[in-house]
């Protein structure tokens, strides 16, 4: 996503990432209704079931509306801060999700946290200080520094812009992942038709969005301008990574997410060094260390859901 945010052509125009973000549902929408399928195993039941679930219970849909909405924000804040951060710098904030679910889980969801758990916290709080403080650093050397010789909107990065978008992001990904968490565990309905439920609200709140973003321009320029082949891996990669995470903590366990999320950090930071030419500084190594360890500190003595 940080790539294609950054690699455009001068001759070519930036994909809006309002539409990224509709389509993705569309996509999502899309996968499910095909895992509903091989789920009931008959067209018939499957269109049956969507259509008691869908259309004969309004009030199930309305719970759908407040994590939706929530997911439709988190969403187009995470191309605003990939904008304004590195890849790996990103990936290592974004991980303070985890300290806004334990708050809302604890909230909501009346759980309790081991010693453990918050020592990972506050591990995780010393880590993601380490990081940003080497990228707000960085970048101001960098700007005071250097005479910026292309003024253009898509070389300008912001850290703190950045910054803000991510830790709205980590709230309001904590909040409706518990919300969310809390209807599926209290009702029988299938996993499958509530992201089905939680997609179509979330396509109707992208939609408003980009249409009250971006009209003018899709109007002008069409809805898929500065779409390439890269951009629609980054749609496919976003809309089916949600329903991957479910999968991962139905069929495996919070423990094996959380050394995926380990991985995946230490995997973009390679990435983003020999792909978007990131050095990584002692200071965010050292802190890259630290998240990583409160990540699996934090999963160690997770029952699986």
């Amino acid at each position: 996503m940080r790539y294609s945010r950054t690699a455009t052509q001068p001759d070519q125009p930036m994909y809006l990432a309002s539409t990224a973000v509709f389509m993705a549902e569309l996509i999502k929408i899309a996968a499910c209704l095909y895992m509903l399928r091989i789920e009931e195993n008959s067209f018939r039941r499957c269109f049956h079931m969507l259509y008691l679930e869908i259309f004969h219970k309004p009030q199930e849909i309305a719970k759908m509306l407040v994590p939706s909405g929530l997911y439709a924000l988190q969403n187009n804040l995470l191309y605003i801060a990939l904008g304004n951060l590195e890849a790996a710098t990103f990936q290592v904030t974004y991980q303070l999700k985890i300290l806004s679910t334990a708050a809302f889980s604890i909230w909501l969801l009346g759980r309790s946290l081991n010693k453990e758990k918050w020592l990972a916290l506050i591990l995780l709080m010393i880590g993601v200080t380490l990081v940003q403080t080497e990228s707000v650093s960085s970048s101001s050397s960098s700007s005071s520094g250097t005479t910026c010789t292309a003024n253009t909107e898509s070389n300008i990065q912001r850290p703190l812009v950045g910054l803000l978008a991510v830790l709205t992001s980590c709230v309001s990904s904590g909040f409706a992942g518990c919300y969310f968490e809390k209807i599926l565990k209290t009702s029988t309905t299938s996993m499958w038709i509530r992201n089905i439920q939680l997609g179509l609200c979330g396509a109707s709140f992208s939609f408003i969005g980009m249409i009250a973003s971006d009209f003018s321009s899709i109007r002008s320029q069409g809805m898929f301008q500065g779409y390439n082949a890269l951009t629609w891996f980054v749609v496919i990669n976003q809309a089916l990574g949600g329903l991957l995470v479910s999968l991962v903590v139905k069929y495996a366990d919070n423990i094996l997410k959380g050394f995926a999320t380990s991985i995946s950090i230490i995997l973009s930071g390679i990435i983003s060094f020999y792909l978007l030419d990131f050095q990584p500084s002692i200071l965010f190594i050292a802190g890259t260390g630290i998240v990583i360890s409160a990540t699996v500190l934090y999963g160690v003595n997770n029952k699986p859901l």
